[in-house]
């Protein structure tokens, strides 16, 4: 059974998030029904990141099981006829190695976050910027404080409370602010991510652009491991999964035998066990 790597650009505002949910439509929903409507199968694809309602992505990469040996081309093609009209693109779709999944091969996610920054209305980029009105941010300062959040930090405080994660610890690898013109942009990346956390991290680096805060202000909400700590929560609307990166075929290869094998462990421990038992 060949596995499909494809990558998704999407617009989140008429979506509840990537997951498929009963409440209402998700980015993962369009693409089934897209690989239902093409190939007659019903299948439940993987996601490398499950944004959540409003939130954007250039780069989402997911992974699909298909019962026929398909062309790749194909694949991409089908997938973008049928998840018209909806707001839904197959960039690119790969047939990959065993043991690749979109989720757990991940070694490293980006997400950039856009801030207009201006008193006018947005227009064409409603719903896809955050739109701060008040007076220049001064993204240098944004920029300087956003390094108390790079290295292996505990990010309680920047979690969201019902966030599922056994361990709010997360190593953020960069972050960077920066200007062009009326438009501030923040980027980050790291192996994962918490619930919440880029958007609560953007909406307390907000508040050092205005001069209300400064760096040590953020590094005491930090160190306060308290959600009370956190300044305002951004926006979904300028959030953007743009890029998701892999290890290599061979270290795919490597931990689906290394779990191959402790499942052939666990078998064998359970079988002995009703051995055991039975005499």
């Amino acid at each position: 059974m060949p596995r499909y790597k494809l990558t998704v650009e999407y617009d989140g505002r008429p979506f509840v998030g990537w997951q498929r949910q009963a409440n209402g439509p998700s980015v993962q929903g369009v693409i089934e029904r897209a690989i239902l409507a093409f190939s007659g199968e019903t299948v439940t694809i993987g996601g490398a990141g499950r944004t959540d309602s409003g939130v954007h992505a250039l780069g989402q990469v997911a992974h699909a099981d298909l019962e026929q040996d398909w062309p790749a081309e194909t694949v991409m093609n089908a997938l973008n006829f049928h998840c018209q009209p909806d707001p839904v693109a197959i960039l690119a779709c790969e047939k990959m190695h065993e043991g690749f999944d979109a989720r757990f091969s991940a070694i490293r996610r980006h997400y950039r976050y856009r801030i207009v920054n201006r008193f006018p209305p947005l227009t064409h980029e409603k719903g896809l910027a955050w739109h701060v009105k008040k007076e220049r941010l001064n993204a240098a300062a944004m920029h300087e404080a956003a390094q108390v959040f790079v290295g292996h930090i505990d990010f309680t405080t920047f979690r969201h409370s019902r966030c599922q994660a056994k361990s709010p610890w997360k190593t953020l690898e960069r972050f960077e602010v920066w200007r062009e013109g009326d438009v501030i942009l923040a980027e980050c990346s790291a192996r994962s991510f918490l619930h919440n956390q880029v958007r609560s991290m953007v909406g307390t680096l907000k508040l050092v652009g205005e001069g209300r805060w400064t760096s040590s202000d953020v590094q005491k909400a930090l160190d306060a491991l308290d959600r009370k700590a956190c300044g305002p929560v951004a926006p979904a609307d300028g959030l953007y999964l743009t890029q998701v990166d892999y290890r290599s075929a061979e270290a795919d290869r490597k931990s689906l035998e290394g779990y191959l094998a402790s499942l052939e462990s666990s078998q064998a421990a359970v079988s002995e066990e009703e051995d055991e038992a039975s005499g």
